[in-house]
């Protein structure tokens, strides 16, 4: 029987001030940069994937697909992210997805329950809740102590 072709997936995440690169092949991570953007995900984020790739000994044309983190976050470095995979894409004709970065919290955690956040600046945390996987309750910004305190007693 032959064996089925390895699927690579080019995966980035600019909605901090950390910029994360992931190479995965199938359901595995093979190669991962994170780094601080020195305030600017557009001078580091092309850099890190080709540096990624090069490493791996691929190049775009070897992936299957790209995925790109839509958020909650920094509005110019999504700006930034979303821009440079949509421009990948395009001239690499290669499905783009997004990514909820409160999802793939959720997904990783490893929990029937999750309630995911992320420092939304000022005081606030962007907040969702998850039960086995599913979304229960909707992201919200808000205060963390009122976010634990309204998530505390919650039944589904």
């Amino acid at each position: 029987m032959k064996a089925k072709p390895a699927r690579h997936l080019l995966a980035i995440d600019t909605a901090t001030a950390w910029q994360s690169v992931a190479l995965l092949r199938d359901d595995q991570v093979l190669a991962l940069i994170e780094q601080d953007a020195e305030g600017s995900h557009a001078r580091s984020l092309m850099g890190a994937i080709d540096r990624l790739l090069r490493g791996a000994g691929l190049s775009l044309k070897d992936l299957q697909a790209l995925a790109v983190s839509i958020g909650p976050g920094s509005f110019t470095g999504l700006r930034i992210g979303i821009a440079a995979m949509q421009g990948l894409a395009f001239a690499t004709d290669r499905p783009l997805v997004g990514v909820s970065a409160l999802d793939a919290l959720a997904a990783t955690a490893g929990a029937d329950r999750v309630a995911t956040w992320v420092d939304a600046w000022r005081g606030e945390v962007y907040a969702a809740l998850y039960e086995s996987g599913r979304e229960v309750r909707a992201p919200v910004v808000t205060n963390p102590d009122d976010w634990l305190e309204s998530v505390r007693h919650v039944t589904t």
